[in-house]
């Protein structure tokens, strides 16, 4: 692939703009500075250097976020900041969008990607991918309040009730609540039905992949083949 076009795919701006960098002799490829935007390089394991910062080649974009709380999954928030302002301008300009939303005070996993058919997968429920919630109540949970989340609870917009995968109890206040889906303030409103209110609500993991322990919140970091593998891994009582 030509050069400019390489810069042009990982988001580094228009063709004129991209064409203008390598005449600058502002990019170099695998560590050597080229100045020809029409030069021919190979992709496999191309590592960029853009005005000093590094930047590896990577077809499709995946990426994983600890949201923190106060941030609206829009590129056009509405009251708060926005989640794509805490990604590099790169990844934003190549179209990255949120799989799946978390809200404003929400935390935890957030993920984003360019790869149309990879978000499919991770938000339909047919496919079975857990999404796994620690959530906090505003009052103590019961063994009631958890056999209706297993046992399914009727949602006013849904024609059937809603089933949790898993339910557990942590402490007199705190659940983990394990869903196939992510509907409208799904863990909200199942937990509302059940007879309780969540006070705050942190997603901990997809498919089988954890959030990392040593992540803070706001940072973000690219997600490999073996990451990638774990997130899709379906919850075992479903079937895709």
């Amino acid at each position: 692939m030509k050069l400019y076009r390489v810069l042009q795919s990982q988001g580094f701006g228009s063709r004129k703009g991209c064409i203008a960098r390598v005449r600058a002799g502002a990019v170099a490829v695998n560590g050597v500075v080229c100045d020809n935007p029409e030069a021919e390089v190979d992709l496999a394991g191309l590592e960029l250097t853009l005005d000093g910062a590094n930047w590896r080649y990577r077809e499709k974009a995946y990426v994983l976020m600890h949201k923190p709380a106060g941030h609206e999954c829009s590129h056009h928030p509405s009251h708060h900041p926005s989640v794509f302002a805490l990604l590099p301008p790169p990844l934003v300009r190549r179209g990255v969008q949120c799989v799946g939303r978390l809200d404003q005070d929400t935390t935890g996993l957030l993920l984003f990607s360019d790869d149309g058919q990879f978000i499919h997968r991770m938000i339909s429920p047919k496919k079975g991918v857990a999404k796994v919630y620690r959530a906090v109540c505003a009052e103590a949970v019961t063994d009631a309040m958890l056999g209706a989340l297993r046992g399914g609870v009727q949602l006013n917009d849904e024609p059937a009730p809603i089933v949790a995968l898993a339910c557990e109890k942590l402490d007199a206040c705190t659940l983990r609540l394990t869903l196939a889906e992510g509907k409208y303030h799904q863990v909200k409103r199942m937990i509302a039905a059940a007879g309780n209110r969540v006070e705050s609500l942190h997603r901990e993991a997809i498919g089988t992949y954890a959030l990392p322990a040593d992540l803070p919140p706001g940072d973000w970091h690219w997600l490999d083949t073996d990451d990638l593998e774990r997130l899709e891994q379906p919850w075992p009582s479903v079937k895709s």
